[in-house]
């Protein structure tokens, strides 16, 4: 099914191409879809009610009259009067005016029912339940078209079809379990696959976790992922909001719109977690250079939600729990404690936070020799604070007081307590429960027992408490979450010479462009590149090395990997050996002409970029020259990039530690990298005609940065 949709969406997204490259702009600012009925409606109508719970119909029904929705509930059925208790019409045409329809009729007759619905009795939002449309045929993708004309002529909005539903603090027009009561802890969910959402949700209740709204938004016939994103950013409510968005997603649609909306929803205080499925997936163009090797589409949404500030996770439990951490109060610094009764699970958290740079110091003086007083012999303070399986609640309740009150080195605390099974724990987590109220750092309860403590586990939940049940997850969780970024801004973007590169670029044809005219346009972007000579005739590259002075640097003009083919001769000193190295370059295959320009040395680096038709333009940047290949250690970044997102893009690398400078070696100056990377940037804004760019390499000093070797292929 996922198959089907990736391929409908290609075909959809081939015909439209030239459309949404004009739209691009317009689209991320149109007035969002999702109107009040949506969310607030007075009177709903499910359409294919059943008495029968055990199938949509029926369960829609049940879910908004559990719900709690206060409006007027209708049924249509052609076979019944009345189904649980509320009252059925035979056709829709018999309905009274109606605000909201949620839909589980077969796929043929969903368009006859929606035109009645808009056209005649005033309904503004559709939940469409029914599969058999885009997911399965082009003749399903037109009935979802038509529907979604209609809808739209009317001033209405659609959520699917295919999907399992929407719930919100007013309804729970939504057929599957489970949900919950609204809570000021709650979060937000929007999902792209109905299962999957109901899986991750399942995972969330059993956490503690509360849900605020639902949407799954199935086919995305019209509402998408993003169109729900805005909405929320539109209605964003610091009192009364969420403050935590989860987002799984298969398909985006609108980069920029998700962008725009995440930035200034986390701008406002929410944060956002989410999975993106699919990103193991090969890229479907052919790449000619090492940019377009490395800049996968995958790629490219990892640098969305960096940019967003998103918190991108690879799993159910990783989302639920990253989104759990959320909705604890945000603590400042990097030194937890770590409290437990269990020695195994104490070392693997300790590895996990150490892992993604947090500090687990060692506590030591009066206020741990006094805790330890108060804990049986065996037990230790020295954090992890242990005070064996014997441990009581009493005990608990100390250690948690003495960390929160009188040990100020310590920012946060995790507290892991499960039980093998022979006494019941319910007055330990009811002290932790009373800790997580009146403490002035943040306690994550780490309880492993789910199934032993189980009756524990619930009652604690019932408090309106959350836990996590695993803490190597919680872990690597937090370190997703310390890994992320703030949201980019952009006022630190560097100036270029537009008239000069709009005058260039306007001249180029498409393909590879010569070396001279790469030169021009570096010159008006600011980016610094050898002076070099490229020719077929062997007595200008004579007369210029002998101009520049030795050594020199020698490479074909033509082939795509001049190493691979022999075409680089480095270190060339003297005129009888450049004569010697031309005469063998000229007459490597699909050679041209032979480079030449003073030999630098530095640190190898690397800058380069690709357009993409949803993304738009990529910069990645990472070590350069044959290691690019070897180790692939890039980072990428969505244009346009500032000064401080380069910064950012620099310190990520794996590598970074030879940019710094290593075992005596000079390293590279990151100010004047950043520079660089900022500049390739605002090139291909001002030149969207670029299609692939690779510096490759640069040598990096502290004192300088040269490109050495590039190639811009154009397409117009």
């Amino acid at each position: 099914m996922f198959l089907k949709k990736i391929t409908n969406f290609a075909v959809v997204l081939l015909k439209n191409a030239k459309i949404n490259k004009i739209n691009r702009e317009t689209s991320i600012d149109m007035a969002t879809k999702v109107t009040k009925e949506l969310v607030n409606p007075r009177s709903i109508v499910v359409v294919g009610a059943s008495d029968d719970v055990t199938k949509p119909g029926g369960a829609l029904v049940r879910n908004i009259k559990e719900g709690g929705f206060k409006g007027e509930l209708y049924c249509v059925n052609p076979k019944a009067d009345e189904i649980q208790g509320v009252k059925c019409f035979r056709k829709v045409e018999d309905l009274p005016q109606v605000d909201f329809a949620v839909m589980a009729i077969a796929s043929k007759f969903a368009e006859a029912s929606v035109k009645v619905l808009a056209e005649q009795k005033g309904c503004k939002a559709f939940v469409i339940i029914s599969a058999g449309f885009g997911e399965e045929s082009h003749e399903g993708k037109e009935l979802e078209n038509r529907i979604v004309e209609i809808i739209e002529k009317n001033g209405g909005c659609l959520i699917g079809p295919n999907c399992t539903g929407i719930f919100t603090p007013y309804h729970h027009a939504i057929f599957s379990q489970p949900f919950s009561e609204p809570s000021p802890r709650g979060v937000d969910f929007i999902t792209g696959s109905g299962a999957t959402g109901c899986f991750i949700m399942d995972i969330g209740k059993q956490q503690g976790l509360h849900f605020n709204h639902c949407w799954a938004v199935g086919n995305s016939a019209q509402l998408g992922i993003e169109d729900l994103l805005e909405y929320h950013d539109e209605v964003f409510d610091p009192q009364k909001s969420s403050k935590v968005i989860m987002l799984y997603i298969e398909n985006i649609k609108n980069p920029e719109k998700l962008l725009k909306h995440a930035k200034s929803l986390i701008k406002k205080g929410c944060k956002i977690a989410a999975v993106k499925a699919g990103y193991s997936a090969a890229g479907s163009r052919a790449a000619s250079s090492h940019t377009g090797a490395l800049a996968t589409d995958d790629v490219a949404v990892d640098a969305l939600f960096r940019k967003a500030g998103i918190v991108r996770c690879y799993g159910r439990e990783e989302l639920v729990t990253v989104a759990n951490i959320f909705t604890y109060p945000r603590f400042e610094g990097k030194n937890i404690a770590i409290v437990t009764h269990a020695g195994g699970p104490a070392v693997m958290l300790t590895d996990a936070l150490s892992k993604c740079g947090l500090n687990i110091p060692k506590i030591e003086g009066p206020v741990a020799d006094e805790l330890l007083t108060k804990l049986f012999p065996g037990s230790s303070v020295a954090n992890p604070i242990d005070f064996l399986a014997t441990g009581t609640p009493e005990q608990l309740g100390e250690i948690i007081d003495a960390v929160d009150q009188k040990m100020d080195n310590i920012d946060a605390m995790c507290v892991i307590f499960g039980t093998p099974g022979l006494l019941p724990i319910f007055e330990a987590y009811n002290v932790l429960s009373e800790k997580l109220k009146t403490a002035k750092k943040p306690i994550f309860p780490i309880l492993p027992s789910t199934m032993v403590a189980g009756d524990e586990v619930k009652d604690f939940v019932s408090k309106g408490n959350t836990y996590f049940p695993d803490e190597t997850v919680f872990g690597n969780a937090v370190g997703r979450i310390v890994s992320t970024p703030e949201p980019a801004t952009e006022d630190d973007l560097v100036k270029i010479d537009t008239q000069k590169i709009r005058s260039i670029i306007d001249k180029c044809d498409n393909g590879y462009i010569d070396v001279k005219i790469i030169n021009e346009l570096f010159d008006a972007a600011g980016i610094h590149h050898t002076v070099d000579i490229s020719s077929d005739k062997e007595q200008e590259i004579v007369d210029f090395a002998n101009k520049v002075g030795y050594p020199v640097v020698m490479k074909v003009v033509g082939p795509v990997h001049k190493s691979d083919v022999g075409g680089v001769s480095l270190n060339v000193k003297g005129e009888d050996n450049v004569r010697k190295e031309f005469q063998r370059l000229i007459k490597i295959k699909d050679t041209y002409a032979v480079q030449c320009y003073h030999m630098y040395d530095g640190t190898e680096v690397y800058i380069g970029s690709i357009k993409t038709p949803m993304f738009g333009h990529q910069v990645l940047c990472g070590l350069g020259g044959i290691f690019i290949e070897v180790l692939k250690d890039v980072r990428s970044n969505l244009a346009p990039i500032g000064i401080k997102e380069a910064k950012e893009m620099i310190h990520s690398l794996k590598g970074y530690k030879i940019i710094q400078g290593v075992r005596g070696k000079e390293g590279v100056n990151e100010d004047l990298y950043a520079d660089q990377i900022a500049r390739v940037s605002a090139l291909v804004q001002v030149a969207p005609e670029i299609a692939e760019m690779d510096l490759n390499p640069l040598l990096g000093s502290m004192t300088e940065i040269v490109a050495v070797d590039a190639r811009i292929r154009i397409e117009k």
